[in-house]
């Protein structure tokens, strides 16, 4: 849990998305995620977490539905979301966290 700890603790906004790979919503978001990575660059970071090799950390954030998706900052979880979410909302919620 340290290593979450100092992984959150970054000053641009950090996008958590819990997933597995045989949910297809998962899969979707995958394709989502990589447009959002290639709009905002260095500007936010997007970290995939795999619940199944990461079970400890999904039951701690009461990770639920897939995937989770979760915004944090300087440490802070700022927002959060259960399903598939659009590219652009994502682009602009990250940004308005920058």
């Amino acid at each position: 849990m340290s290593k979450f700890g100092e992984l959150i603790n970054v000053k641009e906004p950090l996008l958590l998305d819990f997933y597995t790979e045989w949910n297809e919503q998962c899969k979707t978001m995958s394709a989502v995620l990589n447009k959002v990575s290639a709009v905002l660059g260095d500007k936010a970071k997007i970290v995939k977490i795999d619940i199944e090799k990461n079970r400890q950390l999904a039951e701690a954030l009461r990770v639920k539905g897939l995937p989770t998706l979760m915004i944090y900052k300087e440490g802070e979880m700022k927002w959060r979301q259960i399903g598939e979410q659009d590219a652009n909302m994502l682009i602009n919620l990250l940004q308005s966290y920058a």
